[in-house]
């Protein structure tokens, strides 16, 4: 098949207008919101436009199922809620954006999935194993407060009832936005997966560095979630003596101080890009600050150290501003080093660079579960979570037909 950039950019243009924000030019694509739930009729259209049937997991997670587990039937004489039998091939991403995300972290791996069949078919490959296309809910976790939802309920990493408990900003519980209590672990369907390949954007420059449009990944480094909780004396701005205050976002804006210093004396990443002020108002003195605060590393001791030190900073504050502080674990995710044998395989397949990341994906928990490998291609702002997040259609072009080749190995032959 020809002009795959060309095709790539056809069916990019097909998704790229939903949920983009007329002002700021980002994604407002939550999970199971409007836009994510239009995303999600386009998959099961571009499944049952290539006779791929699409099966649910009770968690939100979606599959498009490619060719028959015996390897004797055409896929359009497979069972609707998919095969049955272990061996197959995962691959694809998300839909959900974080607010006022780019447009390629998540879609791009989806898009280029269904692409890379294409490739294989005009090829003439047969899958001796099928090729499975995966959506999978709230991986950002900007909606529902827990990264990578769907891939924990599926793999029994989160507990079903806290999953379900879940809340949204609007009090909306997750239970009641997927329309029912979530299934949880599937080890029937796990079972089922050989391998899972997921190609995303690069959330960083290093193949710009390299002048390479597609590289391997190595690891994902440690990284997690932490809620801090800051409660003081709400009271008047105007009339209450500087010496007198209770003011928790002077704890606040010290503890985010500390998490930078913190993590660069590491040479860690910390950020609190999340806040919430009670009771909000210009003149007032709050009496709570809620932040959050992301953590990374690249070895465990080090993250931990890093938080340890983030909190007893907090604490020692607290103590001089009068005010209480609580810190509560949201989510954390170990040192993920993906499958070495099948990186290995990949890079040398590919000729391509390997590099670790500090970005959390599906694929990391999964690969707890599943050989499973990462697959990026070039962002040449190097900027992600934002607008300005980019690739080019020759680049996506590439990540394609670096997908179709690994999908090939491991699945037709």
């Amino acid at each position: 098949m020809s002009d795959l950039p060309g095709r790539f950019r056809e069916l990019w243009d097909g998704i790229a207008p939903v949920g983009r924000d007329a002002d700021s030019g980002g994604y407002l694509r939550y999970a199971l919101t409007a836009p994510e739930l239009r995303l999600r009729e386009w998959f099961r259209a571009q499944a049952d436009h290539r006779g791929m049937p699409v099966s649910e997991d009770g968690n939100g997670n979606l599959f498009a199922w490619w060719g028959d587990p015996t390897g004797t039937r055409d896929s359009s004489t497979q069972d609707r809620d998919g095969p049955t039998r272990g061996g197959a091939v995962l691959t694809g991403s998300h839909f959900d954006s974080v607010p006022h995300g780019g447009a390629y972290d998540g879609p791009l791996g989806i898009v280029s999935a269904f692409l890379a069949v294409d490739e294989l078919r005009a090829a003439r490959a047969t899958p001796v194993r099928p090729v499975v296309v995966a959506a999978f809910v709230e991986e950002e976790g900007a909606r529902f407060g827990v990264p990578c939802l769907g891939s924990r309920l599926l793999t029994g990493e989160i507990d079903v009832d806290r999953a379900a408990g879940l809340r949204d900003a609007a009090g909306v519980s997750f239970a009641e936005a997927l329309g029912h209590r979530p299934a949880g672990a599937d080890p029937a369907l796990l079972g089922r997966f050989a391998a899972f390949v997921e190609l995303h954007v690069e959330q960083g420059r290093a193949l710009v560095d390299a002048d390479a449009p597609v590289a391997v990944a190595s690891a994902i480094w440690p990284h997690g979630r932490w809620r801090f909780e800051l409660r003081g004396e709400g009271n008047h701005a105007g009339t209450t003596r500087m010496a007198d205050r209770r003011d928790p976002m002077l704890t606040f804006a010290f503890t985010v101080l500390a998490a930078n210093k913190e993590a660069r004396l590491r040479g860690a990443h910390a950020t609190v890009g999340r806040v919430a002020v009670e009771p909000n108002a210009t003149n007032a003195i709050p009496s709570k600050v809620t932040g959050w605060l992301d953590a990374r590393a690249a070895e465990p001791e080090t993250l931990h150290d890093l938080v340890e030190a983030v909190q007893a900073k907090a604490a020692e504050r607290a103590r001089r501003d009068g005010t209480a502080l609580t810190v509560t674990p949201e989510s954390t995710t170990p040192l993920v080093a993906f499958d070495g044998g099948l990186a290995g395989r990949l890079a040398s397949l590919l000729a391509a660079p390997v590099l670790p990341t500090g970005a959390g994906h599906d694929a990391g928990v999964l690969a707890a579960h599943l050989p499973t490998a990462m697959l990026f291609v070039r962002n040449p702002t190097g900027v992600s979570h934002s607008p300005a997040e980019s690739a080019t259609d020759d680049d996506c072009a590439a990540g394609v037909v670096a997908l179709a080749r690994v999908l090939e190995e491991l699945a037709c032959h």
